[in-house]
């Protein structure tokens, strides 16, 4: 099988599960316990918060929270502000946010939340001076996601949390990173947000692990209950060996990261390049110089996605049809709608993404594949 669904989720990097291991087995304690057994596993958690403060550039390790992935830690961030101090403040998000974030800020807005979703451009790019301009006094904040799920589109986040804080400095701004942090410098600068949010299976670490960054002074409503742990912000037993695992993970591809964009980048090119040369109509649903570039996102003319991906499954290829995150049922890009697609060309659209795995050779091998199913089909 040749797997070209990174975006989805990865495979766990040999390193990260040695790491796991112990935390598996004789280091199984509960951190929150006060004998010798919990106690290994707490030093091992805060180390492991530790490290993941020095690589983001947090200035310490309690803005740290780790919860039970992206997901929660995009409804920590969204609702956990917006609810703080119990108010129902509001919330302003581009249209092509992950479900994370909009589904979160559409069930505060039936709580009585203020909330705004920008339009964006043919790119799926949001432009500053429109978050800025949607900003109210009712609200609490923004979000606006690095880079793109289904399409790898590259948000210009920093230049949105400049102008938001210029303008509107009670303003929180959250940034859903899960995507970005593989190949993009992730870091509290390099953002400018408030709030960042990652997780672990996007990098090469195991699922069900996530952190959220939170800018020191920032106050959260926790949307989890119970024993209090993460300072009250997150409760729940710590899964010590995931977050063991994806702090691995992350600093394995912090390391890599200008190997892996060279890398992911020739097999990328290298399978659009080959598509189009048998493709001619393909089209491109990004701009290269402002998208990740481990993701392709094309639509072939006259071929429906679903009817590809099964053919191509057959052929041993694996590719996606928008996000993995939906319960399996294949339906229309909230992505590509916001983009201006209509909904035959969004049907006709297939997302192919590279990963630590992928070599530059898979690139081409891959669209030779696609075109012979295509061509077929057609």
């Amino acid at each position: 099988m040749l797997y070209l669904d990174h975006a989805a989720t990865t495979p766990v990097r040999p390193e990260v599960r040695e790491a796991m291991a112990p935390f598996l087995a004789e280091r199984f304690g509960n951190p929150s316990g006060v004998h010798a057994v919990s106690r290994t596993a707490k030093n091992a958690l805060e180390a492991a918060r530790e490290r993941a403060a020095e690589l983001i550039g947090a200035r310490h390790p309690l803005e740290i929270v780790f919860t039970g992935g992206g997901t929660e830690a995009d409804n920590l961030a969204v609702a956990g502000v917006a609810l703080a101090g119990g108010g129902r403040r509001g919330v302003v998000t581009p249209a092509t946010e992950h479900e994370a974030v909009l589904e979160t800020a559409r069930f505060l807005g039936r709580l009585g939340c203020p909330l705004t979703i920008l339009p964006v451009d043919a790119s799926g790019r949001v432009a500053p001076a429109d978050v800025v301009a949607a900003v109210t006094a009712d609200t609490a904040v923004v979000s606006v996601m690095a880079a793109n799920n289904e399409t790898g589109v590259l948000q210009p986040i920093a230049a949105v949390a400049a102008a938001v804080h210029e303008a509107h400095p009670e303003v929180a701004v959250h940034t859903d990173a899960v995507q970005a942090f593989i190949a993009e410098e992730v870091t509290v600068d390099a953002t400018g947000a408030d709030l960042i949010a990652l997780a672990s299976h996007k990098l090469g670490g195991p699922k069900g692990v996530g952190l959220l960054w939170v800018r020191d002074g920032i106050t959260l409503e926790p949307v989890l209950h119970g024993g209090g742990q993460e300072l009250g912000r997150r409760s729940g037993t710590h899964d010590v060996a995931g977050i063991v695992g994806m702090v691995t993970a992350m600093e394995l591809a912090a390391a890599d990261r200008t190997s892996f964009r060279g890398r992911v980048a020739a097999a990328r090119d290298g399978f659009e390049e080959r598509l189009r040369s048998h493709l001619g109509d393909l089209e491109v649903n990004a701009p290269l110089d402002a998208r990740l570039p481990q993701h392709a996102h094309v639509r072939i003319p006259g071929v429906k996605a679903e009817t590809l991906l099964i053919r191509l499954d057959q052929e041993g290829i694996a590719a996606a049809a928008g996000s993995a995150c939906h319960s399996g049922a294949m339906e229309i890009s909230h992505v590509l709608a916001a983009m201006g697609l209509n909904d035959e060309a969004a049907a006709e659209c297939v997302r192919f993404t590279f990963g630590w795995t992928s070599r530059p050779e898979d690139g081409p091998d891959a669209a030779d594949v696609v075109a012979k199913v295509a061509e077929d089909l057609r």
